[in-house]
Order: C-alpha cells, then sequence, then structure tokens
C-alpha cells in the first residue's frame, strides 16, 4: 500500500507540472487564424499601397514566430520570480519610461494624428500595450506582499498612482480606447485585490464621471459620439466606418459570403486588417463564424479564470486575473464597436488584428498564465 501511495502522489505530481495545455493551444489558434483573416482583410490594400499583397502578413508571420518562442520560453520560465523586489519596478518602471520617449521628436511616430509608437530603424514598438501588461505584474506583486494594506486607502495609493500616470501617459498620445481598458483593469484588480467598497466607490465614481468630460473636452471625440448615437448624420464623415463596419456584419448574414469574399476589404471599411478585422470575418464567415471565433475566446477567457481560481497562492491569483482582465476587457470592447453597440475607438482584437508588438506581448502574457497553471 505504500507503495501505491507513492506511485499516485508521483503520478499527480506528473500530471499538476503538465499545466493547461489548452491555453497554449487556444492561444496559437487564434493567432493562426489571424494570420489567415489579416490575409484576406488586407491583400487589397497591400497590392495597391504597397506592391506586394503579402505585405501586412509577412510582417505578422513574423509576430506569430516570434510571440510562439517567447510564449513557450515565459511557459517554462518561474513566473514567481515576477514578484522580486527589483523586477516588479523594472516591469512597471520601464513601460513609463517607453510611454515618455513617444513623445521624443525623433522617436515617436505619428500616424493618423496619434503618436503611439516608437520607431528605431525599421522597428515599430507600441509602448501602451507593454505598460498593461507591466501594470499587472506590479499590482499583482505589490497587493499580494501584505493582503490587508490594500484595504486602507494609503496603502492602495502605490497602485492608483502607477495605473494613474500610465492613463495619463496614455490619454496624452491620444488613446482614449487603452486609457479606459487601463483604467477598468486598474479598478477591477484592485477590487479582487481586496479594497474596501467604500474606498472602491471613491475612486469608481469620479473615474466613471471623467469619462463624458474626457470626452467633451476633445471635439474628435464629441463628433464620434454623435456618429454613434447617428451615424447617417454624417454618413462620409465620422459615421463612415461604423456604416460600413455594419455593412459588412450585415451582408455576412448566416454563414457568409466566403473566406477571401469579402467586399468592404476593397478599400470601403478602413483599418480592415487592424481594428474593425472582425467585421471583415463577419462579412466572410457570418453569424456562425463570428460565433466560433468568440467561442475560442471564450474558452480562453474561461481556463485563464479556471487557472486563477486554482491558484497557490494571492499573486498567483492575482497575476492570473490581470492578464485575462487585459484579453477579456480588450476583446470585449472592440467586439462592442464593431457591431455599434459603444461609440467607434480605435482598439485592435488581441491575438487576431494585424500588428506585431501586441501580438508578442499578448502571446507572451498567456505562457506566463499557462506557467501558473503547472503550480496549482
Amino acid at each position: 500500500m505504500p507503495n501505491l501511495h507513492t506511485k499516485g502522489s508521483k503520478t499527480r505530481k506528473r500530471s499538476k507540472s503538465k499545466g493547461d495545455i489548452s491555453i497554449l493551444i487556444l492561444t496559437f489558434v487564434l493567432a493562426a487564424f489571424g494570420v489567415v483573416a489579416i490575409y484576406s482583410a488586407s491583400r487589397y490594400v497591400a497590392k495597391t499601397q504597397y506592391g506586394d499583397e503579402w505585405y501586412f502578413v509577412k510582417k505578422q508571420l513574423i509576430g506569430l514566430f516570434l510571440g510562439t518562442l517567447s510564449m513557450l520560453f515565459c511557459a517554462r520560465v518561474d513566473y514567481t520570480k515576477l514578484k522580486g523586489g527589483k523586477i516588479r519596478w523594472v516591469c512597471l518602471i520601464l513601460p513609463i519610461v517607453l510611454l515618455a520617449l513617444v513623445f521624443v521628436p525623433g522617436l515617436g511616430k505619428t500616424n493618423y494624428g496619434a503618436t503611439r509608437w516608437i520607431g528605431i530603424g525599421g522597428i515599430t514598438l507600441q509602448p501602451s500595450e507593454l505598460a498593461k501588461y507591466g501594470f499587472v505584474v506590479f499590482a499583482a506583486a505589490y497587493m499580494s506582499d501584505d493582503m490587508g494594506k490594500i484595504r486602507t486607502f494609503k496603502g492602495a495609493l502605490p497602485v492608483l498612482v502607477s495605473g494613474g500616470v500610465i492613463c495619463l501617459l496614455i490619454m496624452l498620445e491620444p488613446n482614449m480606447s487603452v486609457t479606459m481598458c487601463v483604467g477598468l483593469l486598474m479598478l477591477a484588480m484592485l477590487f479582487l485585490g481586496g479594497m474596501q467598497v467604500k474606498h472602491f466607490l471613491i475612486i469608481f465614481i469620479p473615474a466613471m464621471l471623467a469619462v463624458p468630460v474626457m470626452i467633451i473636452a476633445e471635439p474628435y471625440r464629441l463628433s464620434r459620439l454623435s456618429a454613434f448615437l447617428d451615424p447617417w448624420e454624417n454618413p462620409k464623415g465620422e459615421g463612415y466606418q461604423l456604416i460600413q463596419s455594419l455593412y459588412a456584419l450585415g451582408n455576412g448574414g448566416w454563414f457568409g459570403t466566403g473566406l477571401f469574399n469579402s467586399r468592404q476589404k476593397y478599400r470601403f471599411l478602413p483599418f480592415a486588417e487592424s481594428d474593425f478585422i472582425l467585421s471583415i470575418i463577419g462579412e466572410e464567415l457570418g453569424f456562425v463564424g463570428v460565433f466560433v471565433l468568440f467561442l475560442l475566446c471564450a474558452l480562453l477567457i474561461f481556463r485563464g479564470i479556471k487557472t486563477a481560481a486554482k491558484a497557490k497562492d494571492f499573486f498567483s491569483f492575482l497575476i492570473s486575473v490581470g492578464i485575462i482582465l487585459v484579453y477579456g476587457i480588450q476583446t470585449v470592447i472592440n467586439a462592442l464597436v464593431v457591431s455599434g453597440s459603444i461609440p467607434p475607438t480605435g482598439l485592435p482584437l488581441p491575438l487576431i488584428s494585424s500588428g506585431n508588438t501586441s501580438l508578442i506581448i499578448t502571446m507572451s502574457s498567456m505562457g506566463v498564465l499557462y506557467s501558473v497553471s503547472t503550480k496549482t
């Protein structure tokens, strides 16, 4: 009997060490599907604008390759090292420095009136993508040191200040959509970290009141709100993108027009390969295709929540929740924008939309999530 008990213990130990492999599989499947969707959505624009219909796909394949390597590396590394005093500060300060460098002439790259990227040679980096996960690491490490201190307003200040600084720098780019993602992430982590309800409401209510103020403060945001309420009021201006997105989704019907057969990608729908790639997917694969896609996304989120629920300690719980919150919040907001449920804003669909920075960092974070699952 002792031998059987020992053998059973070893079997359970080996089983646990494997972790939740579905996290890695789902991440790779979604990212690989994104490459196919990007080819379909971008090949006409890439051919006419760059003379190569594979232009965006080649860049995304590089991101998929580097992202897969990074994900597998992070899956094997001991994530608990991120809790270390020096590493947590590096994870917070480095993205903040990079966000500040965006505004340095010669380094910051401006596109469509927004300066959100750092360009060195042929390499472009979007610091806000790194900042989201850097904040998760810092907040998880800080709050897990002493579960009691977050219940005081003073104890919560480091998380509030760090999140506030990141939000301010991203807002100045300007990028209100990512600012709202970071803001929602910060509030959610504070709540899950154990902040008292009265302190949470003191932060939450002013934050919600600040949203309409930020919209009114910038004329272009007010125009977008107006276009959301009635896109046909200005169908060739602010309402154009939303109308074309709805055309694409409506044209898809139940089963779509067929892969590679979208009409809206022929320069009718702007940013078809990035922010509005879901519209092209809906047009080509229909409601059923979009449903299956979001079923996979929901399954990935569920596996992340399950990993967090089984976490061995508070740090593991918080970092798991933070990673899946970043992915979930951005996925939901992108879907709501594309379907016209909230005002239009530039926010890619993670793992699917064109963009190497987002793809590599998101896949890396899923590697960390898998690493947590190996120690539940």
